[in-house]
This record gives structure tokens, sequence and C-alpha cells, in this order.
């Protein structure tokens, strides 16, 4: 009876010290604007603005450069249907390469459709004839529309030419001439074959993770700078007291971010019209290890920086190669063994792919099994490595706290 006294004065003991530590990091979030900013407003407006920059998805009207030295009635046919297309625009018509050089450096151009002299007269004695095209692929998205549509053009100009000398009398035969082989192109996960429905969901939980070590780091560099580790003393009593400590600083950020991920997630991508095809269940069951995981990878991450101004530095850094990493905007197996097994190390890794597969493909939990024992495995692991540290940093401030002690009562004996 006794010991079962105990052990629920224990249990009670250590709630009142999670409660404790949670009230007291909430309060200090509250008052620190750094941690509000990142916290609050950037996981809320930055989403939005960059769904909104990508919202159109596909680049439209891409001014064109033309050189047509040929002057003849099949050049001006192709520049005709090149310019009718909805993604392209022929904007100016210049006399030589130079001049579509200067436009194309002065960002005036991003592409030149360069049309030879002998264009017409090659067709007309039956022999194969030539269009340049020239792309800027400083912007892939502007090489994608210019070359697709000159390329679209080409092909349909051939099957008419190649109709009208087949000789035949009937439209089968003329298909037959044209398109001997048939396909169908369907894309999938993404019919539009948008930039915004490919790089959005990848981006949206980067920026749950990159906020959430921003928000944590500048919070644990305020506390170092304030030395407030040493009101945490007290609190642990024993070794158990570090466990306490670690989550009731995890339960403040989890509270906040449990709705600012939802919103994310969920909300973002239907705000926007973007792909979501994935069960909002299945996207939350997902998304509950890999916020732990962001947490106490942030929470251990933090105890390496010293001044909240490093955090800042090292996360907007590590931001793009984060991304890199996932495998999403990079091919995985092009991506070198050494980094791939860097990238095992942060959660977003794991999260992106997740997410991706079950909001752009529509992917059940079994689907993204590997993915989901990761982050869960990421979050154990982060979050004993946290304890080890915090126990490391608290020894060390009551060590501290002991010979600061000596030395005042030796200076008062001295005096």
């Amino acid at each position: 009876m006794k010991r079962r006294e105990t052990l629920l004065g224990r249990i009670r003991e250590g709630i009142s010290d999670m409660c404790y530590i949670w009230a007291k990091e909430m309060k200090s979030v509250v008052k620190d604007e750094g941690v509000l900013i990142f916290f609050i407003i950037v996981p809320l407006l930055y989403p939005l603005l960059y769904a909104w920059v990508y919202n159109n998805e596909v680049v439209r009207e891409v001014p064109v450069a033309v050189v047509d030295l040929s002057h003849s009635t099949k050049s001006r046919q192709f520049l005709r249907h090149f310019d009718s297309s909805p993604d392209v625009k022929v904007a100016w018509h210049c006399n030589n390469l130079e001049e579509a050089r200067r436009l194309i450096g002065h960002q005036q151009a991003y592409g030149i459709i360069y049309i030879p002299t002998d264009f017409a007269t090659r067709l007309s004695r039956m022999e194969q004839s030539t269009i340049s095209v020239y792309c800027n692929m400083s912007f892939l998205l502007y090489y994608k529309a210019i070359y697709q549509t000159a390329t679209a053009v080409v092909g349909a100009m051939n099957s008419k030419i190649q109709i009208s000398l087949s000789g035949h009398y009937t439209d089968q035969e003329d298909l037959l001439t044209a398109a001997p082989l048939a396909y169908d192109e369907v894309p999938l996960f993404n019919s539009a074959a948008g930039y915004g429905s490919f790089i959005i969901p990848a981006v949206l939980i980067l920026v749950i993770q990159q906020t959430l070590l921003l928000g944590i780091g500048l919070a644990a560099g305020t506390a170092r700078e304030q030395n407030r580790y040493r009101d945490l003393v007290p609190v642990s009593r024993h070794y158990n007291g570090i466990f306490r400590i670690v989550l009731g600083k995890s339960a403040c950020y989890a509270m906040v971010y449990a709705i600012l991920a939802a919103f994310e997630v969920l909300v973002v991508p239907r705000l926007f019209h973007f792909v979501h095809i994935g069960d909002n269940i299945t996207i939350l069951w997902v998304m509950v290890p890999f916020v732990l995981s962001c947490i106490f990878f942030g929470m251990f991450i933090s105890c390496i920086i010293r001044y909240r101004e490093n955090v800042i530095l090292l996360i907007v850094f590590t931001s793009v190669p984060f991304l890199f990493l996932t495998g999403v905007s990079w091919p995985l197996s092009s991506i070198p063994g050494v980094w791939q097994g860097v990238s095992w190390l942060i959660p977003s890794t794991f999260g992106v792919r997740a997410y991706v597969r079950i909001n752009s493909m529509g992917a059940t939990l079994a689907d993204v099994r590997p993915e989901y024992i990761a982050l869960w495995v990421q979050t154990l692991v982060y979050f004993f490595l946290t304890c080890a540290v915090y126990r490391y940093q608290i020894i060390m401030a009551r060590r501290h706290a002991v010979q600061r002690l000596e030395e005042i009562q030796k200076s008062i004996q001295d005096s």
C-alpha cells in the first residue's frame, strides 16, 4: 500500500513538474517576439505567399524573338501556329541572331526561333530543312514552354507534308501515314504538369521543420544568454526530472504546431487548388511523428548553438540542401550514398517523401510504412539524445552555481 502511494506521489510530482516547465516555456514563447514570428507569423504567411506565387502552375506567353530569313509562306505558317500557342508569344522580329541575342541579354526575350534562308526552298526540293531553337536555360520553365511548343508545331507540319506527298485518297490512309503508331500521353498525379503542384507539397513540410528549428533555437539561445537554466535546477530533483523537462518543453511546441501543421498540409493545398487526393486522416497520422521528430531534433540542435543569432544563419543556410536531399527536386538515385546517409538524419527527408506520396499520389499508410517507421525512430533517437544533452547542461549549471556560491562565501569570509 505504501509502495503504491509512493508511486502515485511520484506520478503526481512528475505531472506537476511537466506542467511547470510547460507553463514556463509557454510564457517565454509568448514574450519573445522573435520566437512568435517564427512560430506563428512565418508558418501562416510564408506558405500562403509561396503558394500564391506559384498558383498559375505553368508559365504563359513567354516572349520569343524570331529571325525569319526565309520570308516564305511556310515560314509564316510555322510562326503563325507557334504564336497561337498559349505558352509562347512572338514578341520580336529581328534581322539577325546578334540582335536577338541582345534581347535575351536584356531579358526582353527568353528564346530565339531561327529560320534559315533556304527553309522553303529545301522543302520544295523535297529535302530536309531545319529550324533552330535557342533557349535561355537559366529558367527551365521557359525552356520547356519554348522547346515543346516548337516541337509540337514542327510535328504537325511534318504530318501535313507527309499526307500531301502520300497520294492517298481516304482519311484513314492519311491518318496511318501521319501516325502509324498511336500513343496516349497520360500525366500521372500532376495532370496540368504544373510547377506548383510539384514543389509546394515539399515546401510545406520543409517550412514546418525549419520554422520549428528556428523558434526552438531562438528560445534556447535566449535562455542561455539570460542563464535561465538555473531555474530548471530545482525541478530536476532526480534523473527522471530530465524527462519531465524535455516532455514539458516539447508539449509547448507540439500544442502550437498541432494547429499550424494541420493548416499547412490540409488547408493550403485546397485553398490554392493544388493536387490533394490523399486521405486527411492518413496525412495527420504521418504528421504526428514528423512534428515530434522535428521538435526533438530542434531541441537537440539548439543545445549546440550558443547565441540566438547563429540559429538563423544555420537554419536558413541548410534550407535548400535539405530540400535537395529529400529526393523531390533532384532524383534520389542520383544523390551520392554519403549524402543519402546524411539525409536519413533529417526529419524532412522522410516527412516530404511520405506527404508527397499520400497527398499527390493517394498512397495509404501501408504504402509509406518505411518513412512512417523512420520518423518514429528519429523521434525516439532525438528524444534520448536531447535528454542526454539537457542532463549534461543541468549538471554543468549546478557545478557553476556551486562554484559561484563557494566564491561568494569565500569572499565574505575574507572580508
